[in-house]
């Protein structure tokens, strides 16, 4: 039962972001810019963690 809810999540997602792109080029090309901004704010995160890690807890 809980592939089935994944398998129409994931079929929602893909519509949801077809629509947006095919209606609103600009928008979605927005809310990519802030998609890779979440990941490099992420990532940055952890790497300044674990760099304080490597460093004793300092």
């Amino acid at each position: 039962m809980a592939v089935q809810g994944k398998k129409i999540a994931v079929f929602v997602l893909v519509i949801f972001a077809l629509y947006v792109i095919i209606t609103d080029p600009a928008k979605a090309a927005d809310y990519v810019q802030i998609g890779f901004e979440g990941i490099s704010n992420a990532a940055s995160s952890i790497g300044d963690f674990m760099t304080w890690i490597a460093n004793g807890g300092d």
